[in-house]
């Protein structure tokens, strides 16, 4: 599944990530895949994930940061030993 971090409090170590339909789940630090730490400023980073628990309290879990490219190394990587104008 995809959604958006909330937001998530690094001190106590929770958050929330809303989902495409427009749910709140909570996810613990432990939630996250190892190389996707939560960070203080994560808000409204999109994310994917996989849903777990039962008895419906569902939480996220293998939370990951879905990365955009940086357009400024795009154009850094396309003007590496190409042609002048």
């Amino acid at each position: 599944m995809q959604g958006t971090m909330l937001w998530f409090n690094v001190e106590k170590g929770y958050g929330f990530i809303t989902t495409e339909a427009d749910e709140k789940l909570p996810v613990a630090e432990s939630g996250f895949l190892p190389g996707h730490r939560a960070e203080p400023r994560c808000k409204g980073r999109a994310v994917s994930f996989d849903l777990a628990g039962e008895n419906g309290e569902a939480h996220a879990v293998n939370v990951a940061f879905i990365e955009a490219a940086d357009p400024r190394r795009a154009r850094m990587r396309h003007g590496r030993g190409g042609s002048s104008f």
